[in-house]
């Protein structure tokens, strides 16, 4: 497994976000307009309008005023191709609190659209009562990775599903089939897509498989990449230079996925009592000791809290903490150093990493 020693520089946002919710749709209104910059405030919230190459061919023009993204397919394993019957039916079942040991909680119970997958908890309550050591990772672009848990423990996403659903909301899966099959709309819709009754494996590939649709990757930077106009602003701009320059935040998060599944010390086990081993845990190598799995940077503005300790609340306390040169860990990254940043940079970087949102709705299923 790929294991490249970089910083995490540039991450993280936190925004307040107003949501709105109905009986059967979860949206999120736009994030609210960042703070001002101490020099650039008038600035700020206008879009500076950003025209396409003169010679920009048709295709990329169509692209752009349609579904503009840099992602490409999404790629479903031979042993579980998608069906939009499966992936409906998994959508359901992640919703179904009846999959739990106590049959309260369901795998939504962490992983909220509006919340960017996560739960906007530092550390989280599992099934049982017990608190989780680290903070909820976001399921966005959850199937273009490689490895899975903050520590890359799982290297499948149908074995992070089972192991969430023995550890997370504590259930036995022989047992939960055996309630899943017994509702006849489950039943019929277990028939249909696999042929037969429901299994732990079974419902671990319907899970899965939605899992792959919940993707963030046409935010207004996608649309503006693609030539669109006026959908970013000029500090975002600006930035995106940064990160891809001064700050350095491309070394470990370089688009499309702006984050990959490899693990960094960016020095937060420092000085703590009880320290996280991280990656160490998994491959017993001194070198991985205190290092996580980078987090993907998209819709990152929706997801506080951030870090695999859920520490840092804020936009500017996650960038400045990244842009300082995080704690004097002794195996902390070489290439997390005091990038000297301004106050307007560090701004900046925000307003880039908001322009990374992407506006998907959601729709609660109903359950059988």
């Amino acid at each position: 497994m790929i294991d490249i020693r970089y910083p995490i520089a540039g991450l993280i946002v936190a925004t307040s976000l107003w949501i709105v919710y109905d009986r059967n749709r979860e949206t999120a209104e736009p994030i609210p307009s960042s703070p001002r910059s101490p020099t650039t405030a008038a600035q700020t919230d206008t879009p500076v309008p950003i025209a396409g190459p003169p010679s920009m061919p048709a295709q990329a023009i169509d692209r752009a005023t349609q579904r503009a993204s840099a992602l490409p397919p999404m790629a479903h394993p031979d042993d579980n191709p998608a069906t939009p019957e499966k992936i409906a039916l998994g959508k359901q079942l992640f919703v179904d609190p009846r999959l739990s040991g106590s049959g309260t909680m369901a795998c939504q119970g962490c992983h909220y659209r509006h919340l960017g997958w996560t739960d906007g908890k530092a550390l989280s309550p599992k099934d049982n009562g017990d608190l989780n050591t680290r903070h909820t990772p976001s399921l966005y672009n959850v199937g273009y990775q490689t490895a899975w848990y903050w520590d890359g423990r799982a290297t499948s996403l149908e074995g992070q599903v089972l192991a969430a659903w023995k550890a997370q909301i504590n259930a036995d899966p022989e047992q939960v089939a055996s309630i899943v099959q017994a509702v006849p709309g489950y039943a019929v819709q277990f028939e249909t897509v696999f042929g037969g009754p429901a299994t732990p494996e079974t419902i671990v590939k319907a899970l899965a498989a939605y899992l792959r649709t919940t993707n963030s990757d046409n935010s207004p930077w996608d649309r503006h990449e693609m030539g669109e106009a006026g959908v970013v602003t000029a500090d975002a701009i600006a930035g995106q230079a940064l990160f891809v320059g001064k700050a350095g935040c491309v070394a470990c998060h370089a688009p499309p996925y702006y984050g990959n599944s490899t693990f960094y010390n960016i020095g937060l086990e420092h000085g703590k009592e009880n320290p996280d081993p991280g990656r160490f845990n998994v491959t017993k190598d001194e070198a991985d000791r205190g290092a996580f799995k980078t987090p993907s940077l998209r819709s990152v503005a929706l997801s506080a809290p951030y870090f695999h300790d859920g520490s840092t609340p804020t936009l500017e306390l996650a960038v400045r903490y990244m842009a300082s040169g995080g704690n004097p860990d002794p195996k902390k990254s070489e290439l997390l150093v005091d990038r000297g940043l301004t106050d307007t940079e560090i701004f900046q970087i925000g307003a880039f990493l908001r322009s990374l949102t992407s506006r998907e709705d959601w729709d609660m299923p109903e359950i059988p």
